[in-house]
């Protein structure tokens, strides 16, 4: 498709809304699968996504060139690490999900875009502006107000937020060559000796519920590499058509539906101090995005005046 197609932006938003709509639809996902535990699931969902890639791979024609991926020793290793990381995102969320604390994974995706820009500063010494430290310190308090709400660091948030913002890095590092699909194939190969480990472990334990509880469990349950997967490649198709600056405010969506599902579903409580927390993160993610478009604008400022 050509970059000057006048549908590509339309093409674009709707990629990311559905990629968002879906990660967003998540929690009631998991929650839907109760009673097979986060072990099964998180074992089920490496294997079938691994399943879902290599189905995706055939029909591309791209199976030589995602292995042919395993000869740079360089994309191997980067793809191991974000195996790693993705294995505890994953853990941590349908933990999460199945144990009440839907409304502080929510929190961790909430915050994700701030820890992104904190690793900017961190790993790639990036000069900050000053939105983005107003940003950055509205977060650092926000966190410090849940703690003591809390009565605890909100250890679940930041897991998934700083496990997430790892992994994005880690796959930015892979360059454009790799494609989303690529990447998690190579990921959940990685996994698949652990995936089936824990079903063995599940099988001889309390044993496997996978067409055990009926046909539409069933169909959930197989389902779960495609729910994974699929929002993965709305997500890379949307990248490739939208600006940095629309795909940022869009990935609110996710949090937003999550966070809605939890206080207003599952009815988790939300006592005044996590309100507070919530509203701090909410302010600084406003900063930061009118930060992001003014970036944005004054850039393109720039290049529209250069003769």
């Amino acid at each position: 498709m050509s970059v000057d197609n006048p549908n590509n932006g339309r093409n674009g938003f709707l990629a990311a809304l559905a990629a968002y709509g879906l990660w967003g639809l998540l929690p009631a996902f998991f929650v839907a699968l109760d009673p097979t535990g986060p072990v099964e699931i998180l074992a089920w969902r490496i294997a079938f996504s691994l399943v879902f890639c290599l189905a995706i791979l055939l029909v591309l024609k791209r199976v030589s060139v995602t292995l042919g991926l395993l000869r740079n020793r360089n994309i191997l290793g980067l793809s191991a690490l974000a195996a790693v990381l993705i294995l505890v995102n994953w853990s941590v969320y349908v933990y999460s999900s199945l144990n009440a604390f839907i409304v502080e994974a929510a929190l961790g995706y909430f915050i994700n875009p701030l820890v992104t820009v904190a690793l900017g500063v961190i790993v790639l010494k990036e000069k900050l502006r000053p939105l983005q430290w107003a940003s950055l310190s509205l977060a650092m308090i926000a966190v410090v107000v849940l703690a003591v709400g809390y009565g605890s660091v909100p250890v679940i948030s930041l897991t998934l937020a700083f496990s997430f913002g790892f992994y994005g890095f880690v796959k930015n590092r892979m360059g454009p060559r790799v494609k989303s699909v690529d990447s998690l194939a190579l990921e959940t190969l990685w996994l698949s000796p652990l995936a089936i480990a824990l079903l063995v472990w599940v099988a001889l334990g309390e044993g496997l519920t996978l067409g055990t509880l009926g046909l539409g469990h069933t169909a959930l349950l197989l389902s779960v590499g495609a729910v994974t997967s699929i929002p993965l490649l709305f997500f890379g198709a949307a990248a490739r058509r939208l600006p940095l600056s629309i795909m940022g405010l869009m990935q609110y969506i996710a949090p937003v539906m999550q966070f809605s599902f939890g206080v207003f579903i599952m009815g988790e409580p939300m006592p005044p101090e996590r309100w507070l927390g919530f509203a701090l993160v909410w302010v600084a993610l406003v900063v930061l995005s009118i930060d992001a478009l003014t970036s944005r604008r004054n850039r393109l400022s720039r290049l529209t005046e250069t003769p």
